[in-house]
């Protein structure tokens, strides 16, 4: 059994008993760096990386392949990658990016792959001079999203 199919079966073991931990990201370099990194419904801790690190090495502790093991949770900066990964950021601020736009809005909704958002715009009035702001609520399907990452704020 290849490197590969071995940490995926162990992981996927370990996450079938932790069924509010995901995984984000598996992946092997040509020298054998093993990189995983997860993410919660309630978020990860620091003890489930651990778990899920020990488990792994304990199955490759006797294995022929030499390698390194880094598991991680996800950064509060990094991209979403998962529809899985919104919920718990309802009503937070997100930055989006398509193909067409980039905006910030706050995430109010997710159904099923459907993110719910809603922001606002200042826009040039239809008659006269100034701008007026105009509310924007709509719905976009996680698969139209390049990339969106929750936005930081410090109050």
């Amino acid at each position: 059994m290849g490197l590969q199919k071995k940490v995926e079966d162990v992981l996927n073991k370990i996450i079938s008993e932790k069924p509010s931990l995901f995984v984000i990201d598996l992946s092997i370099s040509s020298s054998n760096h093993i990189s995983i990194q997860l993410d919660g419904d309630q978020g990860v801790k620091l003890q489930d990386c651990i778990d899920i690190s020990k488990a792994i090495e304990s199955e490759l502790e006797n294995d022929e392949f030499d390698h390194s093991l880094e598991v991680t949770s996800c950064g509060a900066e990094s991209p979403m990658k998962n529809v899985r990964q919104l919920p718990k950021n309802i009503g937070r601020t997100v930055a989006v990016k398509q193909d067409h736009r980039a905006f910030e809005a706050q995430l109010i909704d997710v159904k099923e792959n459907i993110l719910v958002l809603e922001w606002q715009t200042r826009e040039p009035k239809a008659t006269g001079k100034g701008k007026q702001t105009v509310e924007h609520l709509e719905e976009i399907p996680f698969e139209q999203i390049k990339e969106v990452k929750v936005k930081i704020t410090f109050n």
